[in-house]
């Protein structure tokens, strides 16, 4: 090292350890996102918004045309021409099992689970030649479960869940049957085993939904457990042959409700799994309750500081969306529009605060 170059990183490092040193500020990577499909008057609106990355909706429930590479190829410049960019897919899985394009995957059953994942593989082989470097993925028997909707901020309606109450209905099996827990994770390890690989061979980041919502003292319901509705499911799940192509769908909101205290216990949850690079997307919503009983609200309504939680993104190095998910319904508000207009412009706001 040259004498001069050894005189100024001795004066670098010591200002860095003075008293009263503060460190930089990282670099906000993160990007606005909707999940709001592809349709050219929302890619219109998301355009005005300032929304400039989308997660594109399902293009079909099969390995047809549309999932061919000319055919992503063409969605992605369609989406581009609007000055947005297709940043996320949205895989067939993210329906009732009856319709998933891998429903034999979630019940285990072969030869016809070997078939899906080899469809899913293709997928992911065409999303990457087309230049969409993420995908979204489900890997559960049960939709989102809830209760009746109850009242929340000025009469608006909050999606809301009483494990109680529900379980008190005694809700019916689903077709799937019992599934233990031994074979849920048998059923997701199967699947990974061939995806996750697949992912990263063809530089395809892909996201999983944790299950939503969590049941109380991991039993089961409607004769499934849910494996990956706790954090501690969460870091087991993205173990499972892991690579950096193997990840999280983070839905804050979900995530959240797994916990006894939200409040207190996000920001650690967040920060673990920033810290090890496996948030690839985030669901950026709140809620007021815990395990077991809470309401979906507005994002400045709830029980998570968001500003806090959006600090903790920054400071891992998060790069990929934000996007609001489940909106509450405000009466005459047709599709929530309005309601989610106010989310996009809180989220944005939220991110202009970090700069």
């Amino acid at each position: 090292m040259r004498r001069r170059d050894f005189f100024e990183l001795s004066a670098a490092l010591a200002a860095a350890q003075a008293p009263g040193a503060r460190a930089a500020t990282p670099p906000i990577r993160m990007k606005l996102g909707s999940q709001h499909a592809d349709t050219d008057a929302i890619l219109k609106t998301m355009a005005a918004f300032g929304v400039n990355h989308i997660c594109v909706r399902t293009p079909s429930k099969v390995l047809d045309e549309n999932w061919s590479v000319e055919g992503l190829t063409r969605l992605r410049e369609h989406i581009e021409s609007f000055g947005l960019t297709a940043e996320m897919i949205e895989m067939p899985t993210n329906s009732a099992l009856t319709t998933s394009a891998i429903k034999n995957v979630l019940i285990g059953k072969s030869p016809e689970r070997d078939r899906e994942i080899d469809a899913f593989c293709q997928m992911l082989r065409n999303v990457s030649r087309a230049g969409i470097p993420r995908a979204k993925y489900n890997l559960t028997i049960l939709m989102v479960e809830r209760t009746e909707p109850t009242p929340g901020r000025g009469g608006a309606m909050y999606s809301t869940w009483d494990y109680e109450r529900a379980q008190a209905k005694d809700p019916p099996l689903t077709e799937a049957g019992p599934v233990s827990a031994d074979a849920a994770w048998e059923h997701i390890t199967y699947f990974l085993e061939r995806v996750a690989p697949a992912a990263q061979e063809y530089k395809v980041k892909i996201a999983c939904h944790p299950h939503d919502p969590a049941i109380p003292g991991g039993k089961p319901f409607r004769g499934v457990h849910r494996v990956m509705a706790s954090v501690d499911g969460l870091k087991r799940f993205v173990s499972i042959k892991e690579n950096p192509y193997h990840g999280l769908n983070f839905c804050q909101g979900t995530v959240s409700e797994m916990l006894d205290r939200p409040g207190e216990q996000i920001y650690d949850v967040i920060r673990y799994f920033g810290e090890r690079n496996k948030i690839f997307n985030v669901h950026f919503r709140n809620i007021k309750g815990h395990i077991g009983k809470f309401q979906e609200t507005f994002p400045d309504n709830g029980d998570v500081d968001m500003a806090r939680a959006l600090r903790v993104y920054r400071d891992v190095g998060y790069d990929g969306m934000m996007m609001p998910d489940h909106a509450p319904h405000i009466e005459g508000d047709q599709g929530a529009r309005q309601a989610y207009a106010f989310e996009f412009g809180y989220i944005a706001a939220l991110i202009k605060t970090l700069g």
